[in-house]
């Protein structure tokens, strides 16, 4: 199984793409968010691999970013998604962490608006992968990179939070907002020699959607 290729992005054609490694070229299928980001023909490129072997083929779909990759992971468990309506899926105008939310939030309208997710796959996107999605949104920052909570436990030692940010997550929580957009709303709060609990809170709900 292929699950890295570091080459040479030498073509694009559609969804797809060929990287050039050692003199190989390797196609890969791309969601509409890799495609957008990758660059330049003859510059290089490192995509995350998923291979998918079936008996008369071997299809390869490549990933950008780690945050992407994990979140085709858990829409290929879904019932009746597989990597190709996956692809689908991340290509459908948000980025993961946007259609991590739609999940975790329940908005099976929003997903709806994705073009190929009917009423069905989208209500079984949310039954089936919306505590999931909430963990894995509470792993990513802003950018898709992990998150203190999602680092091993050492090194959550060396960049321990503030407990002021911990004591506005709580309240947040105990005024009804989920976890994750709690999580989402103190990702950018900085505690400064003068800050007090209160402008922190009300800094944070500035944050919560509307």
């Amino acid at each position: 199984m292929i699950g890295r290729l570091r080459g040479t992005l030498v073509a694009r054609d559609g969804t797809h793409v060929i990287v050039d490694c050692g003199g190989v070229g390797y196609e890969v299928i791309c969601s509409g968010f890799t495609l957008g980001a990758l660059p330049a023909l003859d510059e290089e490129v490192t995509l995350r691999v998923f291979t998918h072997a079936q008996e008369n083929k071997i299809a390869l779909y490549g990933f950008l970013t780690a945050a992407e990759r994990q979140l085709f992971d858990l829409l290929i468990t879904v019932k009746n998604v597989g990597p190709s309506t996956a692809i689908g899926i991340l290509s459908g105008g948000a980025d993961p962490r946007g259609i991590a939310e739609l999940v975790a939030r329940e908005d099976t309208a929003g997903l709806n608006r994705i073009k190929g997710v009917g009423k069905k796959t989208a209500e079984m996107l949310v039954v089936e992968l919306r505590e999931k999605c909430e963990l894995l949104l509470l792993s990513w920052s802003a950018n898709g990179e992990p998150r203190l909570v999602g680092l091993p436990a050492a090194a959550r030692k060396v960049q321990a939070r503030h407990p002021m940010i911990d004591e506005v997550l709580a309240a947040l929580v105990g005024m009804g907002w989920k976890p994750v957009q709690a999580e989402a709303a103190i990702a950018d709060l900085v505690v400064g020699p003068e800050i007090t609990l209160e402008t922190l809170l009300r800094q944070a709900l500035r944050a919560m959607p509307r």
